[in-house]
């Protein structure tokens, strides 16, 4: 296993996570399970956010019509939250602070650029180009292109032959521990970002990955 440090060694390729790794979005998804949930008489249980993060919006769906017993179709809910979420995306999520530079200066520094993300294709495109950082990516890859969720790997590995690297010369950035987890049992090297919605799994977290930060100042200084 090869190891980065961001200061005098890279490896040929970068992959991110999306939410709540590059932007700070959490917090609109979790606003949107409670008004979700709320409208259908339900509060949001404790694990429900972790479970469904890293899965893409079909399978979120599925899900939830499954562990609340709803009687509607999965579509329809899609629909639901890609309405909630689309505004917020489009023009009110940021990046994490320093997250726009770092992804800079790895390009400039010849990293190869990939996102991996669970989110839809319309919402990462308009969050990231509305950040000036969309051009930066070399590729872009989803959990609804490999059929799985992050609990398996497999859209890291996808994500890792469209920028033609190995696993083994990737770092995988990420915020939650199954993709985390899935990453690295699979060969990458593993950066785990601390973000602040997931910190009763921080623990988990650090110790799965190869290293953690909080900033993304924290790599290069």
């Amino acid at each position: 296993m090869a190891s980065y440090d961001f200061k005098d060694k890279l490896p040929r390729g970068a992959i991110f996570d999306l939410d709540g790794t590059l932007i700070r979005s959490s917090h609109v998804w979790s606003d949107i399970d409670v008004k979700f949930l709320a409208k259908r008489g339900f509060e949001v249980p404790e694990d429900y956010f972790k479970k469904i993060s890293c899965m893409n919006f079909r399978e979120g769906a599925e899900y939830t019509i499954a562990r609340f017993g709803l009687n509607e179709r999965a579509e329809d809910i899609v629909a639901e939250w890609f309405e909630m979420a689309r505004y917020e995306y489009e023009h009110n999520i940021c990046m994490k602070p320093h997250a726009a530079e770092f992804l800079r200066a790895l390009r400039e520094n010849g990293v190869k650029l990939a996102l991996a993300t669970a989110s839809d294709k319309a919402l990462y495109t308009a969050v990231l180009k509305n950040n000036g950082v969309y051009e930066l990516f070399d590729a872009f890859a989803s959990t609804d292109e490999v059929c799985r969720s992050k609990e398996s790997p497999d859209v890291y590995i996808y994500a890792a032959g469209k920028l033609g690297c190995r696993v083994s010369d990737c770092a995988v950035f990420e915020d939650v521990y199954q993709g985390a987890e899935s990453a690295k049992r699979a060969g990458f090297f593993v950066c785990a970002c601390l973000d602040e919605y997931y910190a009763c799994d921080h623990e988990k977290l650090i110790a799965c990955a190869d290293i953690s930060f909080a900033d993304y100042d924290e790599l290069t200084n």
